[in-house]
């Protein structure tokens, strides 16, 4: 999705979906994909963690997988914590993936406007440069517990 996307489509993405293929996560709690991951998984939702060089280790509960055809149940989202020059490839192994995941999610700073197409044009949702965490706090009224603006209107502190 090139345009910016709507805080209905961000909204009912997070709220439909129930399960993340967090692809590049790392087991060091101070990398973003780290706690990006483990929020996601306090929340509720079933995080498959994807990295090769850390294939066989638990996290969030999961044994890390190499790959996403690594994985043999349906992945709600594939959440890209991989450089831009990256993204091609994995889109590409979403594609193949017997349960094709619904949407393909792009960390901040992460786009790829032809993976983008590609994906699109296979019929997956895509959003690029955001943050499931900030974006699932700011919609939900999280962010306001610390002190950041949200621009919702909610009686939620």
């Amino acid at each position: 999705m090139t345009e910016i996307p709507s805080d209905d489509l961000l909204r009912k993405i997070l709220k439909e979906s129930k399960s993340f293929a967090c692809v590049g996560v790392s087991p060091n709690p101070v990398r973003p994909s780290h706690y990006v991951a483990r929020y996601l998984s306090l929340k509720g939702y079933r995080v498959i963690p994807v990295n090769p060089g850390q294939l066989g280790k638990l996290l969030f509960g999961a044994d890390v997988v190499a790959n996403l055809s690594d994985i043999a149940e349906p992945v709600d989202v594939v959440d890209i914590f991989r450089r831009p020059e990256a993204v091609p490839a994995i889109v590409e192994a979403a594609l193949a993936m017997e349960s094709r995941p619904k949407t393909i999610w792009m960390q901040i700073g992460v786009t790829h406007p032809e993976a983008a197409a590609r994906a699109e044009a296979a019929g997956i949702q895509v959003i690029q440069n955001r943050c499931p965490k900030i974006e699932y706090q700011r919609l939900f009224g999280e962010l306001r517990m610390g002190g950041f603006a949200t621009g919702i209107i909610s009686s939620k502190l």
